[in-house]
């Protein structure tokens, strides 16, 4: 069970880093410049394994998409009439 809360919590570490990767890559596309933190997040993700890359992507889309059904479901859902 302590393996599996670990990984979950890795997995939630390289969503944020790569959210923070993202926003550093965004702003060096625009010619900005980046602060010592983002320059840190970035260097990380690069360094990141393909597949842990993968996960935490792939991670974020499921949730996403679960989050926007749910939400759709509830808000254009059909009620049975009685």
């Amino acid at each position: 069970m302590a393996d599996e809360s670990a990984e979950s919590a890795e997995v939630f570490d390289d969503l944020y880093l790569g959210l923070r990767a993202g926003g550093a890559a965004r702003k060096l596309r625009r010619g900005e410049e980046l602060t010592p933190e983002e320059q840190e997040a970035l260097s990380r993700w690069q360094r990141l394994s393909t597949v842990r890359k993968v996960i935490a992507i792939g991670s974020f889309s499921v949730g996403t998409f679960g989050l926007g059904f749910a939400a759709g479901g509830v808000l254009f859902g059909r009620r049975k009439k009685r």
